[in-house]
């Protein structure tokens, strides 16, 4: 960075983030820096994240949202009404009489792939969050020191208007005391 550049990021650190330069962590080093350049840091993140899937990735999404669907249970629960009524009335004939120990075993094979795929887009689904979270704490820090930086133009504004009224102020005094002293000794001859 050159020497103005350095000036400003080590002004911007101590003032709006209340740490020396070399304290900084780099998600804060890089939030100070867009903000020094004027860039943005706002991104939809969660789109950035799902772009990166891979097709598993994407299947087991699939899997998990219809799982937990109502379509599915709906679904399912015909499947079973259909299957327990089928092997009810078919009684001597039945493929899967009564306790039903094939559809027992199909729902445990069910169960014991569907939970996996669903704890594998659940904990993708809480990186995700992480992930968005993290952008959306740099996108506060950056806004906090964006507004910090404005008050600081402000008062900074400010204060030369005092200076200037002040310094005014005084000139009309100085003025006036000369048109007073002016006029005293004019009645005083």
């Amino acid at each position: 960075m050159s020497n103005d550049k350095t000036d400003k990021f080590i002004h911007a650190a101590e003032t709006f983030l209340g740490k020396a330069e070399d304290a900084l962590t780099e998600r804060e080093r890089s939030v100070v820096e867009k903000a020094i350049h004027r860039q943005t840091l706002a991104r939809d993140s969660g789109a950035a994240f799902d772009d990166r899937l891979t097709f598993g990735q994407r299947l087991a999404d699939g899997v998990a949202a219809f799982g937990g669907s109502w379509a599915f249970i709906a679904g399912f629960g015909i499947f079973l009404v259909l299957w327990t009524a089928t092997n009810i009335l078919l009684a001597n004939r039945a493929f899967d009489s009564y306790p039903f120990i094939f559809l027992n075993l199909m729902l445990s094979m069910l169960a014991a792939i569907q939970a996996p795929v669903i704890m594998m887009s659940q904990n993708r689904q809480a990186a995700k969050d992480r992930e968005v979270s993290t952008h959306d704490y740099e996108v506060n820090l950056k806004s906090e020191i964006e507004i910090m930086a404005l008050h600081e133009k402000l008062d900074h504004m400010r204060s030369a208007e005092l200076r200037e009224l002040i310094t005014k102020q005084q000139e009309q005094i100085d003025l006036l005391t000369k048109l007073i002293e002016g006029h005293l000794k004019q009645v005083e001859r």
